[in-house]
């Protein structure tokens, strides 16, 4: 049986790719399962501080496998927790995940850039979430990662019509965090992830949930929260480190702790 997934490090970075070129990517529960496999083990490498994930020049990924679903009953899909199961490992990854995207980013594979902490995407990518053009709706958080992100009338717009975003419409509604020329998106996801992994990893992780928290509550709880991660960032070494580094304009040296 292939791997449909491939993993491989750069220093302190962790790079997996979605490596079924023949059907662009498409997303079959073995891949799924591949997937969450390999974040989930670079989340809990200590030699790792940030994930980069990327599928080829020609597709990120364009979706769920539908020869694979087609026939699925909803006695089977409720039994095997279709999408729950295998699609969600990046969502729960405590390190920074950067998708490096070219090609399509379609359905599924677009709700897995939309999971990802920072997109790069290629000037040739673009995303959509066409399901309901083909009898389904978006399942692996879709519908509620982009409503959140571009609000209700482009999501609406998307989801209902299937209407794709091109790489320079992506930036500019936020889906995206920077376009790039084609075929660098994977070198500068690759030099962002090495920056980060310079950086303090537990601080990293508060940043990440607190930004994460944004999308879940109110702005009155989400500040509430945001204060009391900062005081707790005070409990640690590199906190210290990194002011003090400031103040005698030197680079920090982090401890991680």
């Amino acid at each position: 049986m292939p791997d449909f997934i491939l993993t491989e490090t750069h220093g302190s970075v962790g790079l997996i790719t979605l490596n079924r070129p023949e059907a662009l990517n498409a997303l079959s529960r073995q891949m799924t399962a591949e997937l969450s496999q390999a974040v989930a083990a670079f989340d809990a490498d200590p030699a790792i501080a940030a994930l980069v994930v990327t599928g080829s020049e020609r597709a990120f990924a364009a979706g769920a496998d539908i020869r694979e679903i087609k026939d699925k009953t909803f006695a089977q899909v409720w039994d095997e927790e279709f999408i729950t199961a295998t699609w969600e490992g990046i969502a729960r990854v405590r390190k920074p995940v950067i998708a490096a995207v070219s090609g399509h980013a379609i359905g599924g594979g677009c709700e897995i850039a939309l999971m990802c902490d920072i997109v790069i995407a290629s000037e040739t990518a673009r995303f959509a979430l066409p399901e309901a053009t083909i009898g389904i709706i978006p399942g692996a958080g879709g519908t509620q990662r982009l409503t959140r992100i571009v609000g209700k009338a482009v999501a609406m717009d998307m989801i209902l019509t299937g209407r794709s975003l091109s790489a320079a419409e992506a930036l500019a509604l936020g889906v995206v965090s920077r376009v790039v020329p084609a075929g660098s998106q994977v070198e500068t996801a690759l030099e962002i992830a090495t920056r980060l992994a310079a950086q303090s990893r537990p601080i990293l992780r508060i940043a990440k949930e607190a930004v994460n928290h944004a999308y879940e509550t109110h702005l009155q709880e989400g500040i509430y929260l945001e204060r009391r991660l900062l005081w707790s960032t005070f409990a640690l070494e590199d906190r210290h480190e990194g002011l003090t580094a400031f103040a005698e304009r030197r680079a920090p040296q982090f401890r991680n702790r």
